[in-house]
Formats: C-alpha cells, sequence, structure tokens
C-alpha cells in the first residue's frame, strides 16, 4: 500500500487533500511546517508528499532540497502544490528537486491523476533499483564462484 504525506500549515488546505484522497488506497499523514515534513518523511516513509511552499519554519523548496539531497530520502516522489505561480517560483521548485507541482486553487481530478502518475511511476522506479540490487548479489555472488573455481 502506498504512503502520501500531505504536508501544509493550512488546516483547510490540509483536509481538503484528505478528503480528495479519501478513495486511493493509500495511508495519509500529515505535517503542519517544516520540520514536521522532514520528522515525517523519516517516520512515515511515504512514497509521495504533497508539499506546501509557504510554510514556517522552513519552506517547501527548503524541505524538498533537503529530501532530494539525502540519499535516504531522494527517491521519495515531491509534488509540490502551491499557490505560487510566476516564473521564479516555478524555476526555484525545479532546483530544488521537485518532481512536479500543481497550483492552488487545487482541481481535483488534476490531483488525482498526477497523484496517481506519480504513484505508478514510484512503483516503477523502486522495481528497477530492486533489480539493479539483485542482479548485483547474482554477479557477485558469480564472481566468487569463479574465484573459487580458478583458485
Amino acid at each position: 500500500m502506498h504512503r502520501i504525506l500531505i504536508a501544509d500549515d493550512n488546516d483547510a488546505n490540509r483536509e481538503l487533500l484528505e478528503a480528495y484522497l479519501v478513495n486511493i488506497d493509500c495511508e495519509l499523514e500529515t505535517a503542519v511546517d517544516g520540520d514536521d515534513t522532514i520528522a515525517k518523511v523519516h517516520s512515515f516513509q511515504p512514497d509521495l508528499v504533497l508539499l506546501d511552499v509557504m510554510m514556517p519554519k522552513r519552506s517547501g523548496f527548503e524541505v524538498c532540497k533537503q529530501l532530494k539531497d539525502d540519499p535516504e530520502t531522494k527517491r521519495v516522489m515531491v509534488l509540490m502544490v502551491t499557490a505560487l505561480s510566476e516564473l521564479g517560483d516555478i524555476e526555484r521548485a525545479v532546483a530544488s528537486g521537485t518532481d512536479d507541482f500543481l497550483s492552488k486553487p487545487v482541481n481535483k481530478i488534476e490531483l488525482l491523476k498526477r497523484v496517481d502518475t506519480m504513484l505508478k511511476f514510484k512503483g516503477t522506479v523502486d522495481e528497477l533499483e530492486r533489480l539493479r540490487r539483485y542482479i548485483e548479489e547474482m554477479e557477485d555472488e558469480h564472481g566468487k564462484k569463479t574465484n573459487a573455481a580458478s583458485e
């Protein structure tokens, strides 16, 4: 089951996003500011974070950059949900590492489609990573057998 973290300092915005996502088969968690978001990403381990940009303690830009710079959290998908729509804000979101962004007010259909697409993509990336590790293990095991046979 997928996990989604909704990070927004506004109660009404969090509740609206939760209501929009209620029919998706996933676990939902919420965070109320930038520091809370970082902590919840580590404890809840979401597949996707719906991240507001304008939050106390740390902006969504700062949170996203920290998540994407950390090897433990860099594969968490980030969908920035923001009222900001200036070109500079979009460039800043991209520079911080966001995977996608959505403007407020949020359209339910658009949100659900983007969440669905991002979760499918995350599943594919996770499966590729699992296969990569499996191949490496097989290559290591084969190398050990080859070395043992030549000794």
